[in-house]
């Protein structure tokens, strides 16, 4: 009897397995943590700290040499009284409802010849990625200009097929079709994923479309497009944030000016402009949360509307 109360308390004395898994589970929880805290420290101080002061000077006037006044609603009252403040939404606007379609249709159209079979076909593949390679670089702004300036290799080649010359970056009608021309020449990211997306549709969709005598443009559209619309979606709202964030080539091109006639100014030239120029840093992170605010806004139609159009694999509609 001795013998079995001890070897009760024993027993009892010892952590049951609920209680070793916990401590277990903890374990693994605080090693979790220490390999998320460089990260967490990184969106901390230079993420998540910045966007909240910024948040804070978008209510004051501060000009980097005195402390910041609150002025309330100030800045976002100036804002809409600011011819240069709306010309850089006409210009912006232009650029993104323009060239975003058309870099997703180039994209999409090259995507579809790759995805044939024929010789060579890894270095074509390679080669139309390249220019994405390397992104909207100051070295590739400075080429693209010197492309088209007056007297420049495009303006040669206008003048041998007879048409008139003169340079594009002179002329405030050529510049933001030129700024275009370069993003959509760098479509390589889309193209690479939707050339992912036709590389998952079966081929057993399409023989059984051609053995009903369906054509090219009727596959296109009744197979292609409806089994790529997730990869489309992705496409269309990552090029248009991107699109929203362009500056290096308009700043390259203008020479920081945003001319000629104001044709370069884009939101985020004119919000360096505004901060970094002038230092009207209260001004300027106005007009960067009402960028925030406006991508968000198109974000959030985006991913309401996708339902009517975008067609994911086993859902029924």
């Amino acid at each position: 009897m001795t013998l079995t109360a001890e070897a009760t308390r024993t027993r009892g004395a010892q952590p049951s397995s609920a209680a070793l898994r916990r401590r277990r589970s903890s374990r693994e929880a605080l090693a979790g943590y220490a390999f998320l805290t460089p990260w967490l420290l990184g969106f901390l101080l230079l993420t998540a700290g910045p966007m909240a002061y910024s948040l804070y000077l978008a209510f004051t006037d501060y000009n980097l040499f005195a402390p910041p006044e609150f002025t309330g609603l100030e800045n976002f009252r100036r804002l809409f009284s600011d011819p240069n403040y709306l010309q850089a939404w006409k210009v912006t606007g232009i650029y993104v409802l323009v060239g975003t379609p058309v870099k997703l249709i180039a994209s999409l159209l090259v995507a579809m010849l790759l995805n044939n079979s024929f010789r060579a076909k890894g270095f074509y593949r390679s080669a139309f990625y390249l220019p994405s390679l390397v992104g909207a670089s100051v070295s590739i702004a400075i080429v693209w200009k010197a492309m088209f300036i007056d007297n420049g290799v495009v303006d040669r080649t206008q003048q041998l097929l007879g048409f008139e010359a003169g340079g594009w970056v002179g002329d405030p009608g050529r510049t933001v079709p030129m700024l275009i021309l370069l993003t959509v020449w760098q479509f390589g990211a889309p193209m690479v994923i939707f050339l992912a997306g036709l590389k998952q549709i079966p081929t057993e969709l399409y023989e059984a479309a051609s053995v009903d005598g369906a054509g090219a443009f009727r596959k296109f559209a009744r197979i292609t497009l409806p089994m790529l619309s997730p990869v489309l979606f992705f496409n269309l709202l990552l090029e248009t944030i991107h699109a929203f964030q362009i500056f290096a080539s308009a700043f390259i091109i203008s020479n920081g000016t945003g001319g000629p006639a104001r044709s370069t100014l884009f939101y985020t030239f004119y919000l360096y402009i505004r901060g970094f120029q002038d230092f009207q840093m209260g001004y300027a992170s106005a007009m960067a949360w009402v960028l925030v605010l406006v991508v968000g806004a198109i974000s959030l139609v985006l991913f309401k509307t996708q339902n009517r159009w975008v067609h994911y694999s086993g859902e029924s509609k």
